[in-house]
């Protein structure tokens, strides 16, 4: 039997007028909503007020004529106000009860993460009420417990507020789109290291909107008319996230000149779906790729209008440790926060590196601490490697092979010289594991000066 829609909308709407003078109510909650549901008992009234329109709700109960079998009662409301705002009610009034009874819904609902190889979960979301959920089987879901909210985010601030401000531009922004002939949709793509956040902003962004996540993954699926199946079987208000989007599968350029066949994933088929025909199966959806290898991306991927912002996710910074330091420890400031913050802003470490160590104990001494000697150690490994990498210089340019070098033959003191010179720079570059050896400097002479990989002349 279809579900009445404006039954449900108000069975939602009037749990928020129930007064403290009501005789009896009914409470209820399942297991996937976060508070308990009190919603009026039959008989019960409940006055609204909207604009200058009084109205009662009374819910009614008629039991049914003939039983065969189970045969449930039948329920619904009786709304009674003046005849004369009939078209106010109706065309006004009962919308306003819809879209409330949405928003109560979704702020209520607990945020579900969907994915195809769940075996738990439903489509349940305690209410039956038709906006959104996954479709027909093809996803199961679990509650998303994720506590990441872009206070507890590590990020610079002046990014947080661009992300936040484009999230709530778009969700107000149904009509515009709908004007302009664009698909109600919005793309990211989150790029950075691993272990800077890519994933614990989509939380974020997930818990702030009150939108559920469907986690795609390419490999397990093997057509594009897979693909499509599966995502337009996802839901409104929904985030569809594809990790690792350069390694996830392996996709044909449609330039390249390959044959299009039904039996693998190509890279038209998906972004036939970013911004194809197939981009308009759905409303107020979200789309989220993540990589860690920006550059390894097909260009066609990263054209405008594909992905609508590109977001670095970076390594640590002085606000991001500050975000970190209050979150983990509770501490704002700290002696140590000065050489902290002056390693860091010269060294390559992740969020996920930092949090580590301020896990360690709940002594924030001890953990900062532990802080600071990692960040000595990253800098001391970039120093080798800077100095194993250091471009030569023009008065070392000679060091890079062995050659002979001739000093004019009376010149014995400066023979001598050069000898040692030489001798100093092999050690040198023995210890540090290189065997190149050459001339540090040009000397003018008679005699021949030869140094092998043992250091002898």
């Amino acid at each position: 039997m279809t579900r009445n829609q404006v039954y449900e909308a108000a069975e939602i709407y009037l749990r928020t007028k129930i007064g403290p003078n009501a005789d009896k109510v009914r409470a209820h909650k399942t297991p996937k909503q976060k508070n308990i549901n009190v919603s009026i008992e039959k008989d019960e009234e409940i006055t609204d007020v909207y604009g200058v329109v009084q109205m009662k709700w009374r819910l009614v109960s008629v039991e049914p004529q003939e039983r065969h079998g189970y045969t449930p009662e039948k329920r619904f409301f009786e709304l009674s106000f003046n005849k004369k705002f009939k078209e106010s009610v109706l065309n006004e009034y009962l919308p306003f009860v819809l879209t409330k009874a949405k928003e109560i819904q979704d702020n209520d609902r607990a945020v579900k993460l969907y994915t195809r190889d769940c075996p738990c979960g439903s489509d349940d979301d305690g209410y039956g009420y038709g906006y959104g959920g996954g479709g027909g089987g093809v996803w199961g879901s679990i509650n998303l417990d994720h506590p990441a909210t872009f206070d507890t985010l590590a990020m610079e601030p002046e990014m947080k507020k661009m992300i936040i401000e484009d999230l709530d531009r778009f969700v107000k922004r149904r009509d515009f789109y709908k004007k302009v002939g664009k698909a109600w949709k919005r793309g990211y793509l989150l790029y950075g290291p691993p272990g800077t956040g890519k994933s614990s902003l989509i939380a974020a962004m997930a818990n702030y909107l009150k939108f559920d996540i469907y986690d795609l993954e390419l490999t397990s699926l093997f057509s594009n008319s897979e693909l499509r199946r599966i995502l337009i079987s996802t839901s409104n208000r929904s985030i569809i996230v594809i990790e690792d989007i350069d390694c996830s599968v392996e996709m044909h350029d449609r330039n390249l000149g390959h044959q299009p066949t039904d039996t693998k994933i190509t890279l038209s088929g998906l972004l036939n779906f970013i911004d194809g025909l197939w981009s308009n199966c759905g409303d107020e959806r979200i789309i989220v790729f993540t990589t860690n290898h920006k550059e390894k991306l097909d260009p066609a991927l990263l054209r405008p209008g594909r992905m609508d912002m590109h977001i670095h996710m970076s390594y640590c910074t002085n606000q991001s440790f500050k975000i970190l330091a209050f979150n983990y420890l509770g501490v704002s400031d700290h002696r140590l926060f000065g050489e902290i913050e002056g390693l860091i802003k010269n060294v390559e470490v992740t969020p996920a590196e930092v949090a580590e160590e301020l896990m360690r104990s709940e002594d924030a001494e001890v953990v900062l601490q532990g802080v600071l000697n990692l960040l000595k150690r990253k800098a001391d490994e970039a120093n080798e490697i800077k100095e194993e990498k250091s471009p030569s210089t023009p008065e070392d340019d000679d060091k890079d092979e062995i050659e002979d070098e001739k000093v004019d033959g009376g010149n014995i003191q400066e023979a001598k010289r050069l000898r040692t010179e030489v001798l100093v720079h092999t050690l040198r570059n023995q210890r540090r594991g290189r065997m190149r050896i050459g001339r540090p400097n040009r000397g003018r002479g008679g005699a021949l000066v030869r140094v092998q990989e043992d250091g002898k002349m």
